[in-house]
């Protein structure tokens, strides 16, 4: 495996996404500004969503899939007293609570149930989404008037708290509105979460807001504004962003030549495969790729075309 240089910026874009384009409409976006298609993404946002959408760009795009399962953190608001057919605020409403029962809603009530769904839970993803059945997305089925029942799943919920009291819902006499903080595992649905949490207390529920303001070790107070113009200048350098994921393995000019040709570097490592991969990172601190244990050393499972050039 020879080195060759890629044209084109490579790095980590962090974009903080506004409420209404989709992620891919960013993504298109990018690719125009930037000047090269090879742009892609960490996990989408729903269009409604905003918050912290990490996007590849040139050969760092080839980090991206070690950032997708990492966990997420979200504030959102949920509605309890309506549901609707998709579980967030863009769908039709197909249920509302008696004005009583959301009258006794006390927040002891909500706090506890809200406990309840923290942990590791088995949550039954929503019906409008990405996850395909039978090859077609399920989002396209429920929009072509099919039931859609999908098989639930295991998710971790670190953290599942309100943030605010209790509030009136505008325009609506039986709902109120709760905000909340959700830490959770990649794969959740915060829409899904809200869903569960209205059914737990008998009176439906659904999402109005949702912000993602964390994805790993990366935050939306780092993020750039989408009509920022000198994305270039926004670029995460490659190295710097996988040391935001692995600790760091620094190699020499003959280490590097080895690790960059497929061998392995036989040292610091016991080979056992259960040592966690590390970023290895050559004497001008370019990024040569990620690696893994192998034989009593280190082995590239990734390079880096570029060797990192941002």
């Amino acid at each position: 495996m020879t080195r060759r240089e890629s044209s084109g910026p490579h790095g980590i874009l962090l974009l903080d996404k506004p409420n209404g384009p989709t992620s891919h409409d960013l993504v298109a976006r990018t690719r125009r500004a930037l000047g090269t298609r090879k742009v892609g993404h960490a996990g989408t946002l729903d269009p409604m969503a905003t918050g912290l959408l990490v996007l590849g760009v040139g050969d760092a795009t080839r980090l991206l899939t070690y950032f997708v399962g990492a966990d997420k953190e979200y504030l959102a608001t949920v509605r309890l007293g309506v549901s609707t057919n998709t579980e967030d605020a863009e769908g039709e409403i197909t249920a509302r609570a008696e004005p009583g029962a959301i009258a006794r809603l006390g927040t002891d009530e909500i706090d506890a149930t809200i406990a309840s769904l923290t942990g590791r839970i088995r949550q039954v993803p929503s019906a409008v989404s990405a996850i395909k059945v039978d090859g077609v997305r399920a989002y396209k089925r429920v929009r072509d008037g099919e039931q859609v029942e999908l098989d639930a799943r295991e998710v971790d919920i670190t953290e599942f708290v309100r943030t605010g009291s209790p509030r009136r819902a505008d325009g609506e006499e039986s709902a109120v509105d709760v905000d909340v903080r959700v830490a959770c595992s990649s794969g959740t649905y915060v829409r899904a979460l809200a869903r569960d949490l209205g059914d737990a207390l008998g009176v439906g529920a659904h999402l109005v807001a949702l912000r993602r303001t964390r994805v790993g070790a990366f935050r939306v107070d780092e993020a750039s504004d989408v009509e920022r113009t000198d994305l270039v200048d926004a670029l995460l350098a490659p190295a710097a962003a996988a040391l935001r994921r692995f600790e760091r393995l620094d190699a020499d000019e003959r280490d590097a030549a080895d690790l960059r040709n497929g061998r392995v570097i036989a040292r610091g490592s016991t080979g056992s495969g259960d040592e966690p991969l590390r970023a290895a990172i050559d004497a001008t601190g370019a990024l040569i790729g990620i690696v893994g244990p192998r034989d009593g050393g280190w082995k590239s499972v990734m390079n880096l075309p570029t060797g990192g050039a941002s």
